[in-house]
């Protein structure tokens, strides 16, 4: 037998079992989501989650971590954190010829500012997800307060009710 009519034969062989395999992992992943709906939900961290989880592919929790705030933290503390990620992740800035001249002076090997474009969207998306868990705080909060002073839709206090008629 000739050396490469071999490796053909143990590429194809090999070809066939991994598609074997493939093809039983894929029925079996049928068999398991038919047993069991929500499954791959559940594994993603997102069954029975709410719709701002299932919009923003996060949960709060999630956001401030990346964040690194707590629940109680103002808005403008998450916002500072924020700004410091964000441009903490930023590609830099393209240098000036005059910038680059007195950078090349001053050190050869200076270290190089790197940016993550995959962080950024992460951080930009934890702040996205807690400004609509706050949005939220807030519209209940109003309507809590609609619920305590009934008002009609301009806004106003409704009248007050007349007098009982003696008749």
């Amino acid at each position: 037998m000739s050396s490469p009519r071999v490796i053909v034969q143990i590429a194809i062989a090999g070809a066939q079992i991994l598609s074997k395999a493939f093809l039983a992992a894929g029925r079996q992943a049928v068999a398991n989501a038919k047993h069991r709906p929500g499954a791959a939900e559940e594994a993603a961290g997102v069954r029975g989650a709410d719709g701002l989880t299932q919009t923003h592919r996060m949960t709060v929790d999630e956001a401030h971590l990346i964040l690194n705030v707590k629940r109680g933290d103002p808005l403008s503390q998450i916002l500072k954190n924020y700004e410091t990620l964000f441009k903490a992740n930023s590609p830099p800035e393209p240098p000036t010829a005059q910038a680059t001249a007195a950078a090349g002076a001053r050190s050869k090997g200076a270290a190089q500012r790197f940016h993550s474009h995959y962080i950024q969207s992460k951080v930009v998306r934890a702040k996205e997800r807690i400004e609509a868990e706050f949005e939220i705080q807030q519209e209940a909060e109003n309507a809590q307060r609609a619920g305590e002073q009934p008002t009609d839709s301009t806004g106003a206090p409704p009248p007050p009710n007349p007098p009982p008629s003696s008749s």
